[in-house]
């Protein structure tokens, strides 16, 4: 790489406060995304969009913000691994597009706590498609994630909602894309990673959101450049943060997203977590941090 590119993707000096800073600030960015794909699902700016035409914005205003950064940064660039890059965009953009879905019909909390299983089902993927072995700790720390899960689903007649299964959906889809992760992990700077993904991811967008588009509004068009933005800017939060600490330490924080979902559903919405609610996500995240720091722990080893 040449010594003046990707500077903001390089390794820095470990500092760890300000990668804890970097992760909470990407999960207020994420969490905002789904608040606004929430409100562009509904008629509160104008006729509801379509999941599709909603993350169809997400990954073209990503991809655009992405390409005004490689023009300041101008990286040194390597040919991508396009096959892999193509099946872990088809996963995410299947994932998101769910995700989206799903906060147009359940809580935001709810709907975010569900999607944090996708370390889970990346893991119980990695066994068949990774030849990976998981001890007994990691099934534990599973098994502890889908009971909270489960709990959140309220598998009863009178209170299960078939829509919580989109965000479960969304959460195996999003396990699949963190295997395809797992494979070009280290192997290209991680800014050309990101804009190979938003471009892929906009291409695809593009075509599958042709029998769904309606012209948006100007609010409307405004939203869906926020969330372009939004999830660019929370990528490259990210990105900074692991260069500044281990993936152990930051990983717990990236749950303030679940905190700031719910502040969101509480300031716009008024919705606010029952304890249905509190005690399924609070099992999930006990299950995904355990997870995380196991799966440090055995890097480390």
């Amino acid at each position: 790489m040449q010594a003046h590119s990707g500077r903001m993707f390089q390794t820095r000096t470990q500092n760890p406060a300000l990668a804890a800073t970097l992760i909470c600030i990407a999960s207020a960015f994420i969490a905002a995304t789904t608040l606004f794909a929430k409100a562009l699902g509904s008629d509160a700016f104008g006729p509801a969009l379509h999941p599709l035409q909603i993350s169809h914005g997400r990954y073209v205003f990503a991809f655009l913000g992405l390409v005004m950064v490689a023009g300041v940064v101008r990286p040194k660039f390597d040919a991508p691994h396009w096959g892999l890059h193509v099946i872990r965009t088809t996963f995410g953009w299947a994932g998101v597009t769910l995700m989206f879905a799903s906060v147009a019909y359940i809580p935001l909390a709810d709907a975010t706590a569900i999607s944090f299983l996708n370390p889970v089902f990346a893991m119980m993927l990695a066994i068949p498609l990774l030849g990976e072995r998981v001890g007994p700790i990691r099934w534990g720390a599973a098994i502890i994630a889908l009971i909270g899960a489960a709990i959140l689903l309220r598998p009863t007649p009178a209170s299960f909602q078939i829509a919580a299964l989109l965000p479960l959906g969304a959460a195996v889809l999003l396990g699949f894309e963190l295997i395809i992760i797992k494979k070009l992990s280290g192997k290209q700077n991680p800014l050309q990673v990101l804009l190979t993904n938003n471009t892929v991811g906009a291409i695809i967008s593009s075509f599958a959101v042709i029998p769904f588009w309606i012209t948006p509004t100007l609010a409307q068009w405004g939203l869906l450049a926020l969330i372009g933005t939004f999830m660019a800017l929370a990528q490259a939060c990210f990105v900074n943060a692991l260069a500044r600490a281990d993936a152990s330490f930051v990983a717990p924080f990236s749950y303030g997203t679940l905190l700031f979902a719910t502040l969101y559903d509480l300031i716009f919405y008024d919705i606010f977590p029952d304890a249905i609610t509190c005690l399924g996500a609070g099992i999930i995240i006990a299950g995904a941090v355990l997870l995380a720091l196991r799966e440090a722990q055995l890097r480390r080893a």
